[in-house]
């Protein structure tokens, strides 16, 4: 256990903390801001999804740089990522900010990478995060924070910035997807062929 699994362990331990303070309703206060309105629990839970968020580069940061990549940061890292975003995925259609359907599209793909990367493993490949996997996780990380601050600041401009991001989300989320799928196909095939 080195210090970037210690790293993705306290990602992991902070998505239950980030899920308590959006959905439950801590008499703490709430702000308003031109038409929208945010509980103080909202901004605490946006503040720990941001500090969880900057981990992620963290310990992969720590890992490469010290030589301490471990197979079970492999496993724990994706995993980390997964539990964030589904979990504030999930939370925001609780709370009405976000489209069941846009939830369910960008879950799924999580979940066909992670099993297309499960098919490369045992083909003796490794799938690293491309460029267009990067942007996708950036993009939705902007898009899920917006979302949580209910469009604050833009909403003072009456500025739909977290519709418009997470529509840009769901588009890269999908994008991103193909790609792996399309740049991987041999691999694919390769499994049908045994």
């Amino acid at each position: 256990m080195n210090l970037a699994n210690k790293i993705t362990l306290a990602r992991i331990f902070l998505v239950p903390i980030v899920m308590i303070f959006l959905l439950f309703r801590f008499d703490i206060g709430e702000i308003h801001v031109g038409a929208a309105k945010l509980t103080a629990g909202e901004l605490i839970a946006t503040f720990i999804f941001i500090l969880a968020a900057v981990t992620d580069g963290v310990d992969g940061y720590i890992a490469r740089r010290k030589k301490m990549v471990t197979n079970l940061g492999k496993f724990l890292d994706p995993l980390a990522d997964k539990l964030l975003v589904t979990t504030a995925l999930i939370s925001l259609v609780e709370l009405q900010r976000l489209e069941a359907w846009m939830a369910i599209v960008i879950i799924s793909r999580e979940f066909a990478v992670t099993g297309l990367r499960m098919i490369a493993v045992t083909e003796g490949h490794v799938i690293a995060a491309s460029p267009l996997g990067k942007l996708k996780t950036i993009i939705q990380i902007v898009a899920i924070v917006s979302l949580m601050l209910n469009n604050v600041p833009f909403s003072t401009i009456s500025f739909p910035f977290s519709m418009i991001a997470t529509w840009l989300a769901v588009i890269i989320t999908v994008i991103s997807g193909v790609d792996y799928f399309y740049k991987n196909r041999k691999i694919v095939s390769l499994t049908n062929t045994q």
